[in-house]
């Protein structure tokens, strides 16, 4: 179930926003990335034809089953890495960029031995 850098941002973003909003509109998404909306709404219809959202009439997102899988691993992966170098002394937002880039490149196997690693520190 592999999607590329730019979708998993898309669905982690969505993920996000779902929690705090009670509904997605593309425009919400294209606020919280700073990217135009015309952008967001292709995006949006790739990550449709992909079954990795559903759009409703009135335009709200709501993520499928593959798509929430996407997210949640990637949010995981950002949450666990930034705070792993937010622990090791790194500034907080420089933490969270640079858990932003290594989220997309990072193995499961790598991550997974990170994980465990963190957790029995």
């Amino acid at each position: 179930m592999h999607v590329n850098e730019s979708a998993e941002n898309y669905l982690e973003t969505i993920l996000i926003l779902s929690q705090k909003l009670p509904v997605v509109r593309s425009v919400d998404i294209a606020t919280e990335l700073g990217y135009k909306k015309s952008s967001v709404s292709i995006a949006m219809r790739n990550l449709r034809e992909k079954h990795h959202i559903t759009v409703t009439d009135s335009g709200f997102i709501t993520l499928t089953d593959s798509g929430r899988a996407i997210a949640e691993e990637i949010y995981e992966r950002h949450q666990l890495l930034s705070c792993w170098l937010t622990a090791l002394g790194v500034d907080p937002q420089v933490a969270a960029d640079d858990a932003c880039k290594i989220e997309h490149v990072i193995s499961r196997e790598s991550f997974e031995a990170i994980k465990r690693h963190v957790k029995v520190s």
